[in-house]
């Protein structure tokens, strides 16, 4: 099984739409992809027009140490754990709880789906993260294996960059030694725009070790999709971010296979 993260405290970024489209190309090309929305806001869920809902969350599924009931498979292969406003709460809840930053890890690497353990019947796991470095946070860091990283061409937030890989090598350092920077998205990019052209050799100059070589183009058919419910693969399959995002795929399996730490 691989288990990855997908991680920015900068909010607005991409994040969700580079987790739950990817997730999307992959399970296209028959891989079983679970996607996991950790962040209170839900949008995963309802980016796949999956209705928010407490007694069907991830907040449930961590109560109840299980997740089988709580997983829905909306389109083939693509199967979600979705989120709930009730995770909000979850950080203070967790104050004295022992062992508090491996609760997500621990629900991972118990439960079962159909009769299997979880690392047995899917391909990956998608992790899409809250834009902020607490509790939860935490929790996800613990809980993966691999840290991808979506990225706006903007400056703002390039200069979280760093502290983002420095807080990620530290819960490395002292709470999962599995944990890696796999890799870095450039999201919304402009090829007309100077400031999107500057961002990327920047990004290219210090971070070219982890920068994937798709970047994800802007686009409003994004939000469209997105206001329908659907992943733009789904939406508008043609569209430049839907070649992109296949594009991306192709390039994340093949640094899967090139990657022996993640590799099982």
């Amino acid at each position: 099984m691989q288990i990855f993260a997908f991680l920015n405290q900068k909010g607005g970024v991409g994040k969700t739409t580079v987790t739950l489209n990817l997730a999307r190309a992959l399970s296209l090309k028959g891989y079983k992809v679970l996607l996991i929305d950790f962040d209170p806001q839900a949008n995963a869920g309802s980016g796949l027009g999956i209705k928010v809902s407490k007694e069907r969350s991830i907040y449930q599924a961590l109560i109840e140490r299980e997740v089988e009931k709580f997983i829905q498979n909306p389109l083939s292969s693509l199967y979600l754990l979705p989120s709930s406003i009730d995770l909000v709460g979850l950080e203070i809840e967790l104050v004295n709880f022992p062992q508090r930053e491996y609760l997500l890890r621990g629900l991972i690497s118990q439960s079962y789906y159909q009769g299997k353990p979880l690392k047995d019947f899917f391909d990956f796991i998608f992790i899409d993260s809250p834009p902020s470095l607490g509790l939860i946070t935490v929790n996800i860091l613990c809980a993966t294996q691999g840290i991808i990283i979506p990225l706006q061409c903007e400056y703002y937030a390039l200069e979280g960059l760093s502290l983002l890989i420095k807080t990620v090598r530290g819960i490395k350092k002292r709470l999962n030694s599995e944990l890696q920077l796999f890799g870095l998205v450039l999201t919304m990019y402009d090829s007309r725009n100077r400031l999107s052209r500057e961002i990327a050799e920047e990004v290219q100059k210090h971070f070219k070790w982890i920068l994937f070589k798709t970047f994800i183009p802007r686009s409003i058919k994004v939000s469209e999709a997105q206001s329908f419910g659907k992943s733009i693969l789904d939406y508008e399959l043609h569209n430049k971010v839907s070649w992109a995002f296949h594009k991306l795929a192709e390039e994340f399996l093949e640094k899967v296979r090139g990657f022996p730490n993640l590799n099982t």
